[in-house]
């Protein structure tokens, strides 16, 4: 990814001209009467996702002119890359150090490619540098999507809790941090016994992944959940149900990648990573309905159905993060269809139980172009998860609200006074875009990036 971005331009690099549909006219002033004619005739308006080649005096290439909208930058040229002709190009326009950064982010993430299982034929162009972009940030954020987006769309045979248990560790050393995972019969010997149930059917042993770095700032975990393939236990999926849930391991994914973008950044934090890492399979010994399961919190919980097992393992992973008293803790999961129903697949359903916390979410959301919505932790909705055999049930007594539910049994969890983000996300691109192809995707990301950039820099109070 880092080779389509370069320092130095050549006598062969091509001008990208920035311009949006206000500014086509000024632009056009002075322009040869060939660039005048060959835009008329391409009837090219400026519009935000269009470019065109511009000729040059010898009938080439001189250079392309892109439509943008200046309020969203990111994916000005993330079309590019495969765009253009293969070549070296540059920004001529010129952009705030901000835009400029976005610029060269973009720029990275339409150069990504998942080439783990097949190769591609066709080559991507390269850009040099825009002049006040931090090539730091975009790096590092670049790097971290992209990890995200890998861990994801990698078959579970091939991304089983071993294999994520690896991607963790080789984080952890490649950023001098802490590693160490809780194994099979251990997690009930060190008292994470829901973890247990859930994943003790498969082959592939379950494990609670924890990663620590940093030793100054505020206390940051991060808890994702990492069903690495979720068959619905006893209570299977049908086949059209089960065929992306190699990608139930988003949450673990999205906080991989969140984790690898803060420690890239080196934001002072004392950053903690929790990732239970199952597979809900089937055979003799998988969990069953109305079984009652023990909970690391004391708490039992019955079980109203085996396809909801991300809560499950979620809620031991949670009442280790309030162990050591966060001053923020998020979760990551792809939990429910239901947020899906109310916001569709693009949109991140968050819950927080702190409005201070989560007003920042939403304005680095507007800031970032990486928007969330916020839903309701709408606490008289608690009486569905009552069970008349155990302290509470892992899912609700009714069809609707299936998001809210599922959060606030995760409430159930979270210690009162901790600020805490939930995230339900799809994880998911169902069809492309630029910069943004099918399959695996990190959302909300950037935003929470940002979030807690800003909380760090208040001295981590909320």
């Amino acid at each position: 990814m880092t080779k389509y971005l370069t320092s130095r331009a050549n006598a062969e690099t091509r001008p990208i001209h920035l311009v949006n549909q206000r500014g086509l006219k000024e632009w056009l002033t002075g322009k040869p009467v060939a660039v005048r004619r060959w835009l008329e005739a391409s009837a090219f308006d400026a519009a935000p996702g269009r470019f065109t080649l511009l000729p040059d005096d010898k009938k080439g290439i001189g250079g392309v002119l892109v439509g943008v909208d200046e309020t969203d930058m990111l994916w000005a040229c993330a079309a590019l890359p495969a765009g253009l002709p293969l070549g070296r190009y540059r920004i001529e326009t010129d952009l705030s150090a901000d835009d400029a950064t976005a610029v060269a982010l973009g720029w990275l993430l339409g150069t990504y490619r998942f080439d783990r299982y097949k190769s591609f034929e066709s080559g991507l162009s390269s850009l040099v540098w825009p002049k006040t972009a931090d090539q730091k940030a975009a790096l590092g954020m670049a790097e971290g999507i992209s990890l995200t987006r890998d861990l994801i769309n990698t078959p579970a045979e091939d991304m089983g809790p071993a294999e994520l248990a690896e991607a963790a560790k080789a984080l952890a050393k490649a950023h001098k941090g802490k590693f160490k995972a809780i194994v099979g019969e251990d997690l009930l010997k060190k008292n994470f016994p829901s973890i247990h149930a859930v994943g003790r059917a498969a082959e592939k042993t379950p494990r609670l992944i924890d990663l620590k770095w940093g030793t100054k700032g505020p206390r940051v975990t991060l808890v994702g959940k990492g069903v690495c393939f979720d068959s619905g236990g006893l209570d299977l999926k049908p086949a059209g149900g089960m065929k992306m849930m190699k990608k139930d391991m988003g949450g673990s994914a999205h906080v991989l990648g969140l984790a690898s973008i803060i420690m890239a950044a080196k934001l002072p934090v004392r950053l903690r990573v929790l990732i239970p890492a199952v597979e809900n399979a089937v055979s003799g010994n998988a969990f069953r309905p109305l079984d009652v399961l023990d909970t690391r919190k004391g708490l039992t919980v019955e079980v109203g159905n085996t396809d909801a097992e991300g809560r499950l393992v979620l809620s031991d992973a949670l009442t280790e993060a309030c162990s050591e008293k966060p001053d923020l803790l998020i979760d990551f999961a792809t939990l429910t269809g239901a947020a899906r129903v109310a916001l569709g697949t693009d949109l991140p359903a968050m819950f927080c139980n702190n409005d201070t916390v989560a007003a920042m979410l939403l304005r680095h959301g507007e800031l970032e172009g990486d928007p969330v919505w916020r839903m309701p932790l709408h606490q008289p909705y608690r009486k569905q998860l009552e069970s008349k055999v155990a302290d509470l049930s892992n899912i609700s007594n009714g069809p609707y609200g299936g998001a809210i539910t599922a959060a606030l049994f995760l409430e159930h969890f979270v210690e009162g006074a901790t600020p805490w983000v939930h995230f339900d996300v799809m994880a998911w691109n169902l069809a492309a875009r630029p910069g943004r192809p099918e399959g695996g995707e990190a959302m909300g990301v950037r935003a929470t990036y940002g979030m807690i950039k800003e909380f760090v820099a208040q001295g981590g109070s909320a």
